[in-house]
This record gives C-alpha cells, sequence and structure tokens, in this order.
C-alpha cells in the first residue's frame, strides 16, 4: 500500500487493511458490476492507495471462494473481465456486516465512554473551581 503521495507505508498496517479492501470490494460487487482499474480508483478516493499487483489477487480470491464470478465483457473495443457477487457472496458480506457493526459499537462505545468520563471530570474541576473566585 502507498500514502497519498505514492510512497510505501512498508505494509505497517497492511495486515488490518487486507480484510478491510476485500470487504470493500465485495460490497461493491453486490451493488453491481465490478472490474479491477474501477475498483483501484474507488478504493483510492478512500485511502487505500494498492496497485493491480494487490487488487486482482483479491479479486482472484474472492473468486475461488465463489464469492464473485467473473466474465469477460466488451467495453470501449477492449475485453475487460468484470466481477459480480454471487448468492454465497452476498451471504457472506451480510454476515461480516453484522461483524463489522458489532467491532464499531465495541470500538466506539469505549471512546464515547472515555469522552464521558472526560467531560464529567471537566464538569467536577469547573463546579469546583467557580465557588473560589
Amino acid at each position: 500500500m502507498r500514502d497519498k503521495d505514492g510512497k510505501s507505508r512498508g505494509g505497517q498496517y497492511q495486515a488490518l487493511y487486507s480484510g478491510i479492501i476485500r470487504l470493500h470490494v465485495l460490497h461493491h460487487a453486490c451493488e453491481g458490476p465490478v472490474f479491477g482499474l474501477e475498483m483501484i480508483e474507488e478504493l483510492s478516493r478512500h485511502g487505500y492507495h494498492i496497485g493491480p499487483g494487490t487488487l486482482y489477487p483479491i479479486l482472484h480470491e474472492l473468486e475461488a471462494k465463489k464469492w464473485l464470478r467473473s466474465q469477460k465483457e466488451l467495453a470501449g473495443g477492449r475485453f475487460r473481465r468484470v466481477y459480480r457477487a454471487t448468492r454465497t457472496g452476498r451471504q457472506a458480506l451480510a454476515a461480516a456486516k453484522e461483524k463489522v457493526s458489532e467491532l464499531f459499537g465495541e470500538l466506539f462505545e469505549q471512546q464515547r465512554r472515555s469522552e464521558r468520563v472526560a467531560n464529567r471530570r471537566r464538569s467536577k474541576i469547573r463546579g469546583t473551581n467557580r465557588g473560589t473566585v
């Protein structure tokens, strides 16, 4: 993966992002047909700067799992491989959405709890300072 300036991140977080990228690809394939360059551009808009050498193995992996199916289609006088989600892929995405929702709740509930505690502390400090003026 590369940052927005094209510099390699050295894979620092790649292990974490690889699952998110797969979900992203599967999500878009469930919405409609996708092809490689389109997905590279879409992922780039979300800050995932990956090249064909990273994306195509992911597409092939998802196809091997039978979550995507592909076919060659003629577009602009050239053939390109277009990927669509299968029924199994839609089921996999639905299951993943439940897990992501649960994780999202945990990740951000802890943040909300921390913010509430910090707000209470600030309120107590303000309350004690008011009486000393």
